[in-house]
């Protein structure tokens, strides 16, 4: 006499920016890891002694550019940066600062996890700390607990000039790739104003229409996404589509469970 298939449990992070602690506790109760990525903290808006931009320059310059930040005076943001990396080799003092975090990052990973970029992360440094056990997929599909999960990452082109963002054919062309799936995993969310405002930075951040395309067109059953850290909306349904942000994980220190 057969039994009931036993339930399946993935917990679901993003915009981990440096938050290793709680992040070697993502995973415990659930059956695999989910990350949305944004492992790299560069600047933390909320601490301004926080992250490679104030180890290298000091917490009062990293209180400034996000000042100039948040008043969306980029021009004089991008201004300050240059003086005070003037005569220093800005790409490989960065490349330090990131390795750093991965290293630390990566092994906090439980197993089994599956990770895509955000836009703050670094793709050609992953394949050095990605252990066995961690899975990196970007315009890529995987089955998990008989759900077919597909993932893009990265984002798209916007004024901060983030490591990892992409033009809109090739982003399309990634979210294209993926067919029909169960659960559309990405960084950004799909461009949708409720999704997209962050109500603290008082900005829309960039979200994308090709993955709303998608969700009209293949009506997954979730999609699953991060990258604006207090969203006017966390959740809304598109049609059969239950749209999450997963939450800002840096600051919560908490998972998002989804279980079936």
């Amino acid at each position: 006499m057969g039994g009931s298939r036993r339930s399946t449990r993935v917990h679901v992070v993003s915009d981990v920016h440096g938050n290793t602690e709680a992040l070697a506790r993502a995973g415990e109760g659930a059956d695999a890891l989910i990350c949305l990525g944004d492992l790299v903290l560069f600047l933390d808006y909320a601490d301004h002694s926080r992250g490679i931009f104030p180890e290298l320059f000091g917490a009062e310059n990293a209180g400034l550019i996000v000042k100039l930040r948040t008043e969306r005076r980029f021009d004089e943001a991008r201004r300050l940066g240059a003086r005070l990396w003037s005569g220093l080799d800005r790409e490989a003092l960065i490349e330090e600062g990131v390795r750093r975090q991965y290293a630390e990052m990566f092994a906090a990973f439980p197993t089994p996890t599956y990770a895509t970029y955000g836009n703050v992360d670094v793709p050609h440094l992953w394949p050095e700390y990605a252990r066995p056990g961690t899975t990196v997929l970007d315009g890529e599909r995987t089955e998990i607990g008989g759900l077919v999960f597909g993932f893009v990452g990265g984002g798209l082109p916007s004024p901060m000039r983030t490591p990892y963002e992409v033009d809109v054919d090739e982003y399309a062309a990634k979210v294209e790739a993926l067919g029909e799936v169960d659960v559309l995993c990405s960084h950004i969310p799909p461009e949708v104003p409720e999704l997209c405002y962050d109500t603290v930075a008082r900005r829309f951040e960039r979200g994308s229409t090709a993955l709303l395309d998608a969700i009209h067109r293949t009506r997954p059953r979730y999609a699953l996404f991060g990258h604006v850290h207090q969203p006017m909306a966390r959740r809304m349904r598109i049609g059969a589509t239950e749209c999450v942000n997963v939450g800002h994980f840096a600051a919560t220190g908490r998972p998002w469970a989804l279980e079936w």
